[in-house]
């Protein structure tokens, strides 16, 4: 059964995890623009993408716009029972959705996936329990590595390139 959503945990994920905030108290975040394009490219070939995050942020909000992820979840304490709603409001498996993740509040949306990854950096307790680690870390292409592993497994990596004109 192909994987038809990926939901993307954010801090250490779509980022490296570090918050940093300025002398005004803005929270800046760095997103790798190579896992933007993966992301935008996913969506473009049909399929879903979702966010769900512990923390609120109006960068991540920003984000999320800037690709096309329409499912956005901010400040969610537990992530594996909102991934449930989300596949259950969707009308898909579990074996139709790859999770990313990388510290121990991912674990239940993690282990409710069809498909998990985690990223080079991830916490060991996450990395031991998914189906693959990355050799990317979060924030540096993990999201990218992902995206590209399914479609190698769906035979769809030729689909990807074409939409660049890549080939």
């Amino acid at each position: 059964m192909a994987v038809e959503l990926i939901v993307l945990d954010v801090d250490g994920c779509l980022t490296d995890g570090r918050i940093v905030y300025s002398a005004e108290g803005d929270e800046l975040k760095a997103f790798d623009v190579k896992d933007g394009l993966a992301i935008a490219s996913w969506i473009r070939l049909g399929k879903r993408a979702a966010i769900i995050t512990g923390r609120r942020s109006k960068i991540v909000e920003r984000r999320a716009g800037e690709l096309g992820i329409t499912h956005l979840y901010q400040g969610v304490r537990s992530k594996g029972e909102k991934l449930e709603a989300l596949l259950e409001e969707l009308g898909l498996d579990t074996e139709q959705v790859a999770v990313i993740g990388d510290d121990l509040n991912d674990g239940p949306m993690l282990q409710r996936a069809g498909r998990s990854y985690a990223p080079a950096d991830a916490v060991e307790k996450i990395r031991e329990r998914v189906d693959k680690v990355l050799e990317a870390s979060g924030g540096r292409g993990a999201v990218r590595e992902m995206i590209e592993d399914l479609l190698e497994r769906e035979g769809r990596m030729e689909e990807f390139l074409a939409l660049w004109s890549v080939g």
